[in-house]
């Protein structure tokens, strides 16, 4: 990139740098004798220059890339800085352009980042913010309306994908970009035109009969295609492959390839709340910096991908186990209380996820403790707080957001006296959760 086409603020005649704090042992240790610095670019990709100097390449910085929950290799600087503080980077009304620009200076002293960099002491801090009362909480439903969108992105990309057919059934959708490495495979993947939808799509060989089949055949491509990184993270861990949630599985796909494949996806995220004289707090988790999506962002108390095999309610008690130790006497009194959905298109990856909401009112002396090593901690935190930190930040990941959201209309902290709340509710209530 040139120098010439670096946004900055003008000073000295010099782009812009600012200085990253090492908010946590670990970085001070990595990077004590280092002066780190970011460059802010004209599109908010930050680059790596040459020179005395060290640089954070953001856009090659794994923890960042996953953090941003993006399938893109290049997250842009809105998804890895928070809104609050000095640095208003944030999704406005108008996030959806791609022309978006700095227009004031940064403060490096105040410089929260939205993944594994702020700490507890950030989230407290923003949460108890004048607007974090249950009177004020819905004061600005734009902001909240920001994070439905944050995961609804791309339909202006849909074009760009064909459907995967498997028994004359459509369950997914494959970026025609992403169907080149597929070809390579022509003993496993078919390409027909002008079939059963009407169009281009992409099958399996017709010699996989059984669901059994198709799950080793697609494996033996998913590892491939592992293992030069063309899908990262891979979990060994099973989606079901089917049109909708009641359907038979068709066959099985390995997790991490379902974004690549537009498969229809379903979790369980649970609220754990705690209600003392009469105020309602939920239990947050900060996500372990050693996990391979979102590391160091916040989280429910439970959460998880539904994968083959088990059903909803089996899913989240072993979820509630693992992830907060909450035993099954406990975790059964967990009440389920509807849905959320998603659709959300980032280069070759397509997102339609499903997610069954629970709620689970806790003892007031109920502690958690993380078991898998997923959680970093735990902290309690009044829902207005979590409210305002949802509000002004991207400290949770980005599908967090929507169940908290839905928790907060139900137990009357979005009130319809509110201006915009039947958009808002519509926006929420608007995915496809078949």
């Amino acid at each position: 990139m040139r120098k010439q086409d670096v946004e900055s603020v003008q000073t000295n005649q010099d782009p812009l740098w600012c200085t990253l704090p090492c908010l946590n042992h670990r970085q001070q240790e990595h990077m004590k004798s280092d002066q780190t610095r970011v460059l802010i670019s004209e599109q908010y990709q930050p680059v790596s220059l040459s020179g005395t100097q060290t640089f954070v390449s953001v856009c090659l910085s794994p923890p960042l890339k996953m953090a941003c929950g993006f399938c893109s290799l290049r997250p842009t600087l809105t998804s890895l800085f928070s809104s609050s503080h000095a640095l208003a980077l944030a999704p406005t009304p108008h996030w959806r352009s791609s022309s978006l620009r700095i227009s004031r200076a940064l403060s490096a002293a105040t410089l929260p980042i939205s993944s594994s960099f702020f700490t507890w002491d950030d989230v407290f801090e923003i949460g108890r913010k004048e607007s974090a009362s249950p009177q004020n909480s819905s004061s600005d439903l734009t902001r909240f309306l920001e994070k439905i969108d944050r995961c609804n992105r791309g339909s202006e990309k849909l074009a760009e994908f064909i459907p995967f057919v498997i028994e004359e059934q459509i369950v997914g959708y494959i970026h025609k970009g992403f169907t080149e490495y597929l070809r390579e495979f022509h003993d496993t993947f078919t390409f027909s035109k002008n079939g059963c939808v009407g169009g281009d799509y992409v099958t399996l060989s017709l010699m996989f009969e059984k669901p059994e089949d198709r799950t080793r055949a697609v494996a033996d491509v998913i590892k491939i295609l592992g293992d030069k990184g063309i899908i990262p993270g891979i979990r060994n861990e099973l989606y079901p492959v089917k049109p909708s949630f009641h359907s038979s599985a068709l066959f099985s796909l390995e997790r991490a390839a379902a974004p690549y494949f537009g498969l229809k996806g379903y979790g369980v995220h649970m609220n754990g709340y705690v209600e003392r004289d009469g105020q309602k707090s939920l239990w947050i988790g900060k996500r372990s910096l050693t996990k391979s999506t979102y590391p160091g962002m916040l989280d429910h108390l439970v959460a998880g991908g539904l994968p083959h095999g088990i059903s909803c309610g089996d899913n989240l008690v072993k979820e509630c186990e693992e992830e907060a130790g909450i035993s099954k006497v406990i975790a059964d009194r967990a009440i389920p209380v509807g849905a959320v959905s998603y659709m959300d298109i980032d280069q070759y990856c397509f997102k339609r996820d499903v997610l069954f909401c629970y709620d689970l009112k806790l003892p007031e002396d109920f502690v958690p403790i993380n078991q898998d090593g997923e959680v970093e901690s735990f902290k309690l935190i009044p829902a207005a707080q979590v409210a305002n930190v949802i509000r002004e930040t991207s400290f949770f990941k980005a599908n967090c957001s929507l169940v908290i959201i839905d928790f907060l209309f139900r137990h009357g902290f979005i009130r319809p006296e509110s201006s915009g709340y039947l958009d808002l509710y519509r926006s929420l209530r608007n995915g496809d959760c078949s």
